[in-house]
């Protein structure tokens, strides 16, 4: 299971980056741009979920590049991605950090960082895909 210290550890390796808090929560910034950062439920967002389940557990959102790529990734990651209608419109997802497994969530991280760092650094840090 992994934990916000975790996250923390991927986010902080990957070039400037640093963490912060925002409203009270962990949020980790590329150049002041928020990549991923802790999102617990609101009473808003636990509302809307009426009789379903509510996903358990400490809650990671991430960005993402935009639309399409939100798509592909909770189809590639239905157990531990997911979304919410608060994020509908946005480029970021939610990741069960209970249900994620290591290499997904390193991904993710990474992906996120490269979603909102500046494009020279990013084709600095790695490899174009």
């Amino acid at each position: 299971m992994a934990t916000y210290d975790d996250v923390a550890q991927l986010a902080l390796a990957l070039p400037r980056t640093a963490e912060a808090t925002s409203h009270g929560w962990r949020t980790w910034k590329v150049e002041g741009r928020q990549f991923v950062w802790e999102r617990p439920f609101r009473q808003a967002d636990l509302r809307r979920f009426g009789d379903d389940p509510v996903p358990a557990g400490s809650i990671l959102a991430a960005a993402v590049d935009d639309l399409e790529e939100k798509d592909a990734v909770l189809a590639a990651h239905p157990e531990s991605h997911f979304t919410i209608a608060h994020f509908d419109g946005y480029a970021a997802v939610l990741v069960r950090l209970e249900a994620v497994e290591d290499g997904v969530l390193a991904e993710t991280v990474e992906d996120a960082w490269a979603a909102r760092a500046p494009h020279s650094l990013v084709t600095r840090h790695r490899p174009p895909r």
